[in-house]
C-alpha cells in the first residue's frame, strides 16, 4: 500500500447492523438501490464488475464502502464507508446511501458512527463529506457525527454541493 495509514476494518458491527466487504452476490440489491435514485438500473454484469473493482481498490487503498445489513432481519439496506470521491486518500469522504424503506430509523447514523470510528483507527486527521444542498437528512446525520459545514461548490447543472469537515 502506498500510504502510511492503517487499513480500515472491513467488517464492523453495531447494535442493529453489520457492515461488510462487498461480495459479487450483492449485485442484485445494489442494482435496486441504484434504480431508486431515478436512473437506469445497471446490468447485472456491470454491477458485478463495479463490485470486483471496489474490492480491488479496497485492498490497494485500505478504505472502502461497506454493505449494511440489518442483524435481526438479515436484509441489506444500503452501504456506508470511506471513498476518495471529491477528496484524497489522506482525507477521504464518508459516504452512505440507504434504501428509502430504511430511512428515518437511525440506520445511517448508526452505520456512519461505526465507519467514523474505523476512520479514526486508520490514524487519519480529517474526513470530508460532500452532500447535495437539498439533502436535509444527510446533513442531520453529519451533524450528529460532529461534521461542520465548510463551503459550497456547484456542479455544471447548478446543483449546490456542500462540503462538510470532521477533524479526527
Amino acid at each position: 500500500m502506498g500510504n502510511d495509514y492503517t487499513p480500515m476494518a472491513f467488517q464492523l458491527k453495531t447494535e442493529r447492523l453489520e457492515l461488510n466487504m462487498w461480495e459479487e452476490s450483492d449485485a442484485d440489491w445494489l442494482r435496486q438501490l441504484i434504480r431508486e435514485r431515478g436512473v437506469d438500473m445497471p446490468t447485472l454484469d456491470a454491477t458485478r464488475s463495479l463490485i470486483i473493482d471496489m474490492r480491488k481498490k479496497a485492498l490497494e487503498n485500505g478504505i472502502s464502502l461497506l454493505t449494511i445489513r440489518r442483524l435481526d432481519e438479515g436484509d441489506f439496506i444500503g452501504y456506508c464507508g470511506l471513498i476518495i470521491g471529491r477528496t484524497t486518500l489522506e482525507e477521504p469522504e464518508i459516504a452512505y446511501e440507504l434504501f428509502r424503506s430504511a430511512h428515518g430509523k437511525g440506520y445511517a447514523t448508526e452505520a456512519a458512527s461505526a465507519v467514523l470510528d474505523a476512520a479514526i483507527a486508520t490514524k487519519r486527521s480529517r474526513l470530508w463529506s460532500t452532500v447535495g444542498a437539498w439533502n436535509a437528512a444527510s446533513f442531520r446525520v453529519l451533524e450528529k457525527l460532529g461534521f461542520e459545514r465548510q463551503h459550497s461548490t456547484w456542479k455544471e447543472n447548478g446543483e449546490e454541493i456542500v462540503w462538510n469537515k470532521r477533524e479526527l
